[in-house]
């Protein structure tokens, strides 16, 4: 069988943590920011993971990160 390849657009996007899990960045962050609150912000730059639903999924893109 050949080796699978990791989705490199995901990969760009996601991190492993130490205990299995996918890192990832809050959306929304990026322009239209002057009608979004400080406190909206400033919760937007804080990390995410993915949900539990979605792991599989990202798992399937990500085989060897």
């Amino acid at each position: 069988m050949p080796k699978m390849k990791t989705h490199r657009g995901a990969a760009k996007r996601f991190k492993k943590t130490g205990t299995g899990k996918l890192k990832r960045a809050k959306a929304f962050k990026s322009h239209i920011l002057t009608k979004k609150s400080s406190k909206r912000k400033r919760n937007l730059r804080t990390t995410a993971y993915v949900s539990p639903a979605q792991e599989k999924v990202m798992k399937k893109l990500l085989p060897y990160l």
